[in-house]
């Protein structure tokens, strides 16, 4: 990793926690995004480096939003040929901005192996005696992080912010009235796709992308594409493959570049799946946290993360934009 730790530690009280460029238009606050729709047909998305696991947001990592934001921008690229998306150019490190789509009402949560550690998630349902998910069988006798017969989408709903996102199956969210038909097999079409570029580009550098969740879009000439992000440590668990098959029969965890470092760490060091308090995250955890998302970006796109350190990064994404702060 090219980046230092002392770095990470100097960036740690200059992290963009969020934005608010009024001149822009309308805006939506998300977990880790702030969208702005000025009214063109753009979506001018800034990418925080603020931190969400458990449906809550967690605190901010140094340089996270950079990583997340330049991430995407890669895997938009080289997969464009597989799926449309809505990436448009991307200004800034924190910025991409992107063709305004109306997003399906289903988040589309592709699988290969038997884990997690959220009250729902695969590995909880099946510890918890369940032996179908989303509609899918699942086997008797597996263990914790056994890779699944093939890859299954498990699609969830798409909680308003603060609620929790509920996994279901296909019958379940088109019955709900959520999403047609049509349109969930038209989107099931493409992620499956992407998902196997996904892994076979994974395993060449080493990795193995173990789930994802994708989000699919309607442009305004109703052509449906990919948005939000792809591949990204905040959308995506990767785990090393060299030492895999041996930390699965010794019954340890693989070893992970994502942020299931810092789930764990609020599950099994502090109890906390999302919900009561909320432990504070420690300088360490945000610095190791920090630490793995640039080496997935390194290891990933085979190129140096160039962080920007500047002390105010909001400044810097307002005069790119050419806005006022």
């Amino acid at each position: 990793m090219n980046t230092s730790i002392e770095t990470l530690r100097n960036q740690l009280s200059h992290t963009l926690e969020g934005t608010s460029f009024d001149s822009l238009g309308e805006v939506y606050h998300g977990k880790v995004r702030d969208c702005y729709m000025p009214g063109d047909g753009r979506r001018i998305i800034v990418v925080s480096d603020r931190i969400s696991a458990f449906d809550v947001v967690l605190g901010t990592l140094p340089f996270k939003g950079q990583v997340l934001n330049q991430i995407a921008q890669y895997w938009f690229e080289i997969s464009k040929d597989i799926a449309p998306n809505h990436m448009l150019e991307v200004p800034d490190p924190n910025v991409m901005v992107a063709r305004d789509c109306r997003p399906l009402k289903a988040e589309f949560v592709m699988r290969s192996y038997l884990t997690g550690v959220t009250s729902t998630s695969i590995w909880k349902a099946y510890e918890g005696g369940a032996r179908s998910f989303c509609g899918h069988a699942l086997p008797e006798g597996m263990k914790k992080n056994q890779k699944l017969p093939a890859a299954i989408l498990t699609p969830s709903t798409k909680a308003e912010q603060g609620d929790h996102d509920v996994s279901v199956s296909r019958e379940e969210l088109i019955e709900s009235g959520a999403i047609s038909a049509e349109d969930f097999d038209t989107a099931a079409k493409m992620v499956h796709e992407l998902f196997a570029f996904g892994q076979k580009r994974a395993a060449e550098r080493g990795l193995i992308l173990v789930d994802t969740k994708y989000e699919i879009g309607v442009a305004p000439d109703g052509t449906m594409m990919l948005i939000d992000e792809i591949h990204t440590p905040d959308s995506s668990r990767y785990w090393f493959a060299e030492d895999f098959d041996a930390r699965l029969a010794r019954g340890e965890e693989p070893r992970s570049l994502d942020k299931e470092y810092v789930r764990r760490w609020m599950a099994e060091t502090h109890g906390y799946r999302g919900d009561g308090p909320m432990p504070a995250l420690t300088d360490e955890v945000r610095v190791e946290a920090a630490k793995r998302y640039i080496e997935i970006y390194e290891l990933m796109t085979g190129r140096v993360f160039e962080p920007d350190t500047s002390s105010d990064p909001r400044a810097r994404i307002a005069k790119n934009l050419g806005v006022s702060l």
